[in-house]
């Protein structure tokens, strides 16, 4: 059985996009990058909301951009090969392969997603992870923590929610980014 994975930038006061402006993330770092690129290349399946896919989208011709670093061609090697979910009620169609779209979000067809799966997936986006973490449905949570404080916006966790989570990994790169890696109990 495949895990399922919520996995974004967060400032370091817990928000995955901020009120006003960016996060500060240091993510662009080729060190980061090569980092995030070993740790998602297993995954075989995006869950994605509407704004979150048309961000991401990008990834399907990245490499037709001229004088791309390695990290970036491979990146987006590895997001091309995946399957993508897009979740939208108003998005009418998609622009990437191996992408469908269901109007809905189904706790149970993700469970069974998730059962039939060798390879796993991940929820991205905090406004669709949030149904995921109510639903019990997230496995491991991987928060590339920046160093700027930002005040606002949407966060990383959702507000009443209670989590006991264990730490298995943690890693600080030298742009101040910081990796955890929590695992459910």
């Amino acid at each position: 059985m495949a895990k399922l994975i919520y996995s974004m930038v967060t400032s370091l006061d817990g928000y995955a996009e901020a009120a006003e402006g960016d996060l500060g993330t240091g993510a662009d770092d080729p060190e980061v990058h090569t980092f995030i690129n070993d740790v998602f290349r297993p995954v075989g399946t995006y869950l994605y909301g509407r704004r979150m896919y048309e961000t991401m989208v990008y990834w399907e011709t990245a490499h037709t951009v001229p004088d791309q670093p390695p990290h970036i061609l491979q990146y987006a090697e590895d997001w091309q090969a995946a399957e993508k979910v897009v979740y939208s009620t108003t998005l009418e169609s998609v622009s990437s392969a191996k992408t469908r779209i269901e109007r809905s979000f189904d706790p149970d067809a993700v469970r069974k997603l998730k059962a039939a799966s060798d390879r796993d997936l991940t929820v991205d986006g905090p406004t669709l992870a949030a149904q995921a973490i109510a639903a019990g449905l997230v496995d491991e949570y991987h928060l590339f923590i920046t160093t700027s404080v930002v005040g606002g916006g949407k966060r990383f966790f959702p507000d009443g929610v209670r989590l006991d989570l264990d730490l298995v990994e943690q890693r600080a790169f030298d742009s101040g980014l910081i990796y955890a890696r929590y695992r459910t109990r």
